[in-house]
C-alpha cells in the first residue's frame, strides 16, 4: 500500500480530461524513473563485481576474459540475449569510469537513462565525458540529443568558440525535434529485456509490412538462384542504437549476403544511409575471405518509382554490378509481388471484418 508521501503529487483542477491525462502521464514518468533506477544500479553492480572479480587472477587479462565468457554462457541461457560478452565488458568499463556515480548529484537523481551512460561510454577524455554528463543532467538532454552532441564534438567546439553563446543557440535549435519524445524509453528493447519481456521483433512494423515480408521471404526463395535464407529481423547493435533488418539472404553463386529492407513510405536518403550502414557493418563482421561485398535492396510498401532501390555498393567492380543484376529478382517483379500481397492483404483484412455466419 502506498504511503501519501508516495502518491502522485495532484490537485484537482475544473478540467477532468486534463487531470486524467496529468495523472496518466506523471505515471509513466515516476514508472520510468523506478525501471531506470534499478536498471542503471544493476549493470553497475554487475561491472563492479566482475572487476572485483577480474582481480583474483595471476594472469589478469586472461583470467578476466574467461570470466567473462562463462559468465556471458550462463546469462545468455538463463536470462535471455541481453548478456553478451560486449555488454558485460561494458558494464565493467561502465563501473570503471563512474565509480563514485552513487554519491553523485547524477546517480542520486537517476535522470539519466542506461543508454544516456552508454553514449557516454564513447567519450575517452575524462574532462569531456563529466562536462557531457553535468550537461545532460542539468539541460534534461535526450538520448538523441547528448548522441548528437557528442558526435559533433559540442564539448570542443564550445571551448575554443568565441562566441559560446551562438554555439548553443544552434544546438538547441537543431536538437529541438530529438527532446519531444518524452517516451522514447518505452520503445527501448533495453527496457524490455531488464524486465524480461523479449521484444517482439515480429511486429515492430505494421501487420501490412509483415505481411509483405512474409511473403517477400517466399518469393525470393522461390525464385531459386542460389537463395539460403539467414535470419528475419535480424538485430543490429551499434553506438547510435538498435536496428532490425527485415530479410537476410546469402547467395552462393554470387557469394555474397543480400540484405532486404521495407520502408512503408517513400525511400529517403535516410533510409539509403541506414541501408549503406547495414551493408558496411555486414562486410565487416560478416563477409569471410571469397565472398563479394554485401548487396543492400530497399523496398518501399508504396507504389512510387522508388518502389524497389539497390543500395549503393561500394569497392564493386561494374562486372560484378552487371552479374548480380541477373541474379536478383528484377524492379518490375518486385513491384508486382508487393503490389499483389497488398490486394491478397486487403482482400484478407475486409474478409476479417464480416460478421460470422453461426
Amino acid at each position: 500500500m502506498k504511503t501519501d508521501k508516495e502518491l502522485l503529487k495532484f490537485t484537482n483542477t475544473d478540467d477532468i480530461f486534463s487531470d486524467v491525462q496529468y495523472i496518466i502521464e506523471q505515471s509513466r514518468i515516476q514508472a520510468y524513473h523506478a525501471i531506470n533506477k534499478a536498471l542503471v544500479q544493476r549493470n553497475w553492480l554487475l561491472g563492479k563485481r566482475i572487476s572485483d572479480e577480474e582481480l583474483h587472477g595471476e594472469n589478469r587479462a586472461e583470467y578476466g576474459k574467461e570470466v567473462i565468457k562463462q559468465l556471458s554462457d550462463f546469462l545468455k541461457n538463463r536470462y535471455g540475449k541481453g548478456f553478451t560478452k560486449s555488454n558485460l565488458y561494458q558494464f565493467v568499463q561502465f563501473y570503471k569510469c563512474f565509480p563514485k556515480i552513487f554519491h553523485a548529484a547524477s546517480g542520486k537523481s537517476m535522470m539519466l537513462s542506461w543508454t544516456h551512460y552508454r553514449t557516454l561510454l564513447r567519450v575517452s577524455d575524462i574532462h569531456a565525458r563529466n562536462w557531457y554528463l553535468r550537461e545532460a543532467v542539468n539541460e534534461m538532454w535526450s538520448v538523441r540529443t547528448l548522441d548528437r552532441n557528442i558526435a559533433s564534438q559540442y564539448y570542443y567546439r564550445l571551448l575554443q568558440s568565441q562566441n559560446k553563446q551562438m554555439v548553443k543557440d544552434e544546438m538547441t535549435q537543431i536538437t529541438a525535434a530529438y527532446q519531444q519524445d518524452k517516451l522514447a524509453f518505452i520503445k527501448n528493447p533495453v527496457v524490455a529485456e531488464f524486465l524480461g519481456i523479449a521484444p517482439n521483433v515480429d511486429f515492430s512494423e505494421t501487420k501490412l509490412e509483415a505481411s509483405i515480408i512474409s511473403h517477400i521471404q517466399k518469393f525470393v526463395m522461390e525464385l531459386g538462384k542460389g537463395y539460403a535464407f539467414v535470419a528475419r529481423q535480424q538485430h543490429v547493435k551499434t553506438d547510435m542504437g538498435d536496428y532490425y533488418i527485415d530479410l537476410v539472404f546469402y547467395n552462393y553463386i554470387l557469394k555474397c549476403f543480400l540484405l532486404i529492407d521495407l520502408k512503408t513510405s517513400r525511400i529517403t536518403h535516410q533510409d539509403v544511409g541506414q541501408m549503406d550502414m547495414y551493408v558496411r557493418i555486414y562486410d565487416a563482421l560478416k563477409r569471410t575471405e571469397g565472398d563479394n561485398p554485401t548487396i543492400g535492396l530497399i523496398l518501399c510498401s508504396e507504389t512510387s518509382e522508388d518502389m524497389a532501390r539497390y543500395s549503393v555498393l561500394h569497392d564493386n567492380e561494374r562486372l560484378f554490378q552487371i552479374r548480380y543484376l541477373t541474379y536478383l529478382p528484377s524492379i518490375e517483379q518486385l513491384k508486382e509481388e508487393i503490389e499483389l500481397q497488398k490486394e491478397i492483404f486487403n482482400l484478407q483484412q475486409a474478409s476479417s471484418a464480416l460478421p460470422q455466419m453461426e
